[in-house]
């Protein structure tokens, strides 16, 4: 399967370097190039990629808000967008995995990394593997405070969906959160596909992201484990 990508990023040389290294793989194609905001919004509706490669610090519209309106349009369902940043630590980067980005990358990627960061968010998943990744949510949720109504929308979870949450927040994959919790990956996919529904989280990014500002899990923690049958 072909992914097809559009670029997002004011530099024309960046945007340059991602087109050259993509063009040299066979499944994935450029179908677009955006230097704003405005403008990647405008070349996703005409283009309709498997995923938006969008730098978060671009002129006029910047590519939080560009993320939050392709989440927000349901046309535009099937668009993954994965953020570029310069630096590890970003104080944008909590607001756009909040508004439906599914991971982020550096943008000094190494370039096997940038392909397989690609074809995994391509793939429905979510990239937050990266230790980075997890350091910068945690941070971030730890400067806000939990939502007031945290509570009420976790009551819509099973204790079981809540712990599982807990263990997504943490970083664990759908294998890991099996061996824990002794049961088979299948059914902890199903709790996190169940709890992703229920909360309305676009992706498991999403789901990290609501689990912090819920109060279900604070930075630094784990969300307790029920006991075992």
């Amino acid at each position: 399967m072909t992914v097809r990508v559009v670029l997002a990023d004011d530099q024309t040389v960046v945007r340059a370097g991602f087109r050259a290294l993509l063009d040299l793989t066979e499944d994935l194609v450029v179908v677009a190039e955006a230097a704003d905001g405005t403008q990647a919004v405008e070349a996703v509706r005409l283009t309709r990629p498997d995923v938006v490669l969008m730098d978060i610090r671009m002129p006029s519209v910047d590519g939080i808000e560009a993320t939050r309106r392709i989440a927000a349009d349901s046309d535009l369902d099937g668009v993954r967008v994965l953020m570029l940043t310069t630096y590890q630590i970003d104080e944008y980067v909590f607001e756009a995995l909040r508004h439906g980005a599914a991971g982020f990358l550096l943008k000094d990627v190494e370039p096997d990394a940038l392909r397989e960061a690609i074809r995994t968010v391509a793939a429905g998943q979510s990239l937050l593997a990266p230790a980075v990744t997890r350091a910068v949510v945690q941070e971030f949720a730890r400067l806000r405070r939990p939502e007031a109504a945290g509570a009420e929308r976790l009551a819509a979870l099973t204790e079981r969906e809540r712990e599982v949450m807990g263990l997504v927040a943490a970083g664990l994959s759908n294998e890991e959160i099996g061996r824990e919790l002794l049961m088979s990956p299948l059914t902890a996919k199903t709790h996190v596909s169940r709890a992703m529904t229920k909360l309305r989280a676009r992706d498991r990014a999403q789901l990290v992201v609501l689990a912090f500002e819920t109060g279900l899990v604070r930075p630094g923690e784990q969300a307790p484990l029920l006991p075992r049958e």
